[in-house]
């Protein structure tokens, strides 16, 4: 039922955004530096800002996930080796003790 919901939602939502791209395909002037311009319809326009912009969010992010995978990593080795240390307790307590063990425990 929700993945209907969620494809409904998106159909909708590309319904809207395509139409509205079709509603503006008048050509702007962009002005840039060195008296450089660009004409282009506006939704490509917009679209183009849209995947800068986005890229740009990626390449931001891309450090703090980087350190993010780094620590994820360091700490799945911690318990790796909690993890040997816990089952090399355990079957060291399954062993029944060594006689000398016992003598030294006694005091014999």
């Amino acid at each position: 039922m929700m993945k209907i919901l969620v494809r409904l939602i998106a159909v909708v939502l590309f319904i809207v955004f395509f139409g509205f791209a079709l509603k503006n395909t008048d050509e702007v002037v962009l002005h840039l530096f060195w008296n450089v311009q660009a004409k282009t319809p506006l939704i490509l326009l917009m679209l183009s800002f849209l995947v800068a912009g986005a890229a740009m969010g990626v390449l931001g992010m891309t450090g703090t996930l980087l350190r993010y995978r780094r620590e994820a990593a360091r700490c799945r080795k911690e318990f790796d080796q909690y993890k040997k240390e816990a089952a090399e307790i355990a079957s060291a307590r399954l062993q029944p003790p060594s006689p000398e063990a016992l003598i030294e425990q006694v005091g014999l």
